[in-house]
């Protein structure tokens, strides 16, 4: 294997993994010198009665920490939303408070590192944060507890918050963003739907596979990358026959944590550029795009490097298939892979997991994704920075032939894609 000439790679966030590791919630708390901490969440978690687990290990537990269970805020949007971001900040000064707890999934953990951006550095306005290089400080204490196996954020250094008012997603890239802890506690993931298990960890998959494939990879983001596909295939089906699986449900955790630290390092390419512009203009959610999205862009770069795909097919398909199936026909073999296990949850999901953007509705049943909305997804995609690391050039015209066939559910045609 040839290494690249250069890389970097950091992963600092203190990761603890185990069924019942929020018992030591107070502990870190006083590590970190904090004693009230904001909780930052969603309706579907506080209603879950998740954050009763939270609460409850931090009610004196500890009596010499004097740590409060602090305050717990509950309005965090399905997406990401700048004006919350805004409004939470206020809360956190209102409250005194000297430290953060994010407990959810993708949306409620980069909530959190919006918050976190705005009372660290006492601003009025996320805004004035944008882009790499902004933050030139540590930000206050951050614990990242996630309550879907998908975005890996507890471990990133990104935040995406979404200004529905622009339909735009910004982007925040900092070092400094990186949660303190994170916490992977199987209690957090077991009342999970068999759809949004379904749609994050697919979320999940395609972050390593993209970390795995696109211009930026190297060996120790190869190496999560390849390690959290193995996690994924041999419990993503076992946890949808068997949702109180508690080992599984880890499993899947810790696989989404590890293709977290694999892509915050080795950024991804054209199915988060695509997928981000379908969330923005029309609120579908990430893990749904990415599972849609993911043999697309595989296809779409399979010219420039069939060869990473192919590698993807033992940690993917098992030595079974692998051994079987002939060495140039590998690379395919990964794509269709990953459309048979999009198919499988599509049915295990009850025809709720979508394999295409047309199946894609909203809890009344409504299309998510009309038709002829896939030339403002295709415009606003070339400004996502993801772009950049893709192996094969995009522009507006190819990203709406990939958009016209992830909508339809076709496979791409070959001849079509450039041979740059």
């Amino acid at each position: 294997m040839e290494l690249p000439a250069y890389y970097e790679f950091c992963c600092r966030v203190k990761t603890i993994s185990g069924h019942d590791v929020l018992e030591k919630i107070p502990e870190i708390l006083g590590g970190l010198g904090a004693r009230l901490p904001l909780i930052i969440t969603d309706k579907g978690v506080l209603e879950a009665g998740l954050i009763d687990v939270v609460t409850s290990v931090m009610k004196d537990r500890v009596p010499c920490l004097r740590i409060s269970g602090g305050s717990v805020e509950s309005d965090v949007p399905p997406d990401s939303d700048l004006t919350v971001v805004n409004r939470l900040a206020g809360v956190y000064r209102e409250k005194g408070c000297d430290a953060i707890i994010a407990v959810g999934g993708g949306s409620v953990l980069d909530t959190a590192k919006g918050v976190n951006i705005v009372v660290s550095e006492n601003a009025t306005d996320l805004m004035a944060f944008t882009g790499t290089g902004a933050l030139k400080r540590p930000l206050k204490p951050l614990i990242a507890i996630p309550t879907t196996s998908g975005t890996g954020s507890e471990v990133t250094l990104v935040a995406v918050i979404a200004d529905h008012e622009k339909r735009r997603k910004m982007f925040f890239t900092s070092y400094f963003l990186l949660p303190d802890v994170a916490l992977l506690d199987s209690r957090m993931t077991l009342s999970l739907p068999p759809a949004i298990t379904a749609a994050t960890a697919m979320g999940a998959l395609s972050h390593s596979v993209e970390a795995y494939t696109c211009l930026a990879k190297n060996p120790l983001s190869d190496a999560f990358a390849r390690s959290a596909m193995e996690l994924m295939r041999d419990n993503l089906f076992n946890v949808m026959d068997q949702p109180d699986d508690k080992g599984g449900r880890l499993s899947l955790a810790v696989a989404a944590n590890l293709s977290g630290v694999a892509f915050s390092n080795a950024m991804a390419g054209m199915v988060h550029t695509l997928g981000h512009s379908v969330g923005a203009v029309c609120r579908v959610p990430h893990g749904t795009c990415m599972a849609i999205l993911l043999p697309y862009g595989l296809e779409y770069n399979l010219h420039k490097n069939a060869q990473f795909t192919s590698e993807l097919l033992l940690p993917l398909g098992g030595e079974q298939i692998f051994a079987r199936t002939p060495k140039h026909h590998r690379a395919e073999k990964v794509i269709s892979v990953i459309r048979d296990w999009n198919e499988r949850l599509f049915h295990l999901t009850k025809n709720k997991h979508a394999r295409c953007f047309k199946e894609v509705t909203d809890p009344e049943g409504n299309a998510m994704v009309p038709r002829d909305k896939l030339k403002d997804i295709a415009l606003k995609a070339m400004g996502d920075g993801s772009i950049f690391y893709n192996p094969e050039e995009l522009d507006v015209d190819d990203a709406m032939m990939v958009l016209i066939h992830a909508w339809e559910g076709t496979p791409l045609n070959r001849d079509l894609i450039r041979k740059g």
